[in-house]
């Protein structure tokens, strides 16, 4: 799968419509985050069960700041909707692809009952 350029104009739509979102915030001007780039490029096209998007923290940086980035790149898993784990720096394509296999591990079952409790008890 190829990585989606994520903006304010499909953020909540593609992180509301996906189970697994790892995203990559980067910037232009940021040499580290042009070298993880194809790092995260690959990652992507070995994982097509997985949404890679990549969101520039300059264009898009009330994104940013609402997730308190302060540094890039920075890489954020998602699952559900909930942010289970992030990473600041470049990762070597060995180290990112061990994170993925952690993410992916990662049972958010408990979070999710969590949730479907509170929004029953909000609507009752």
């Amino acid at each position: 799968m190829s990585v989606i350029t994520l903006t304010k104009a499909n953020f909540k739509t593609v992180i509301e419509s996906n189970h697994f979102v790892i995203i990559d915030f980067w910037a232009e001007w940021c040499e580290p985050c042009l070298s993880f780039s194809p790092t995260f490029q690959q990652a992507a096209k070995q994982n097509p069960d997985i949404v890679f998007g990549m969101l520039n923290s300059d264009t898009d940086a009330d994104i940013a700041a609402f997730f308190n980035i302060a540094q890039i790149p920075c890489v954020l898993a998602l699952k559900d909707q909930v942010v289970i784990d992030g990473v600041v720096g470049v990762m070597p394509a060995d180290t990112f692809n061990q994170s993925i296999q952690q993410w992916r591990d990662f049972d958010n079952t408990e979070i999710n009952r969590h949730f479907a409790e509170k929004t029953l008890a909000e609507n009752n």
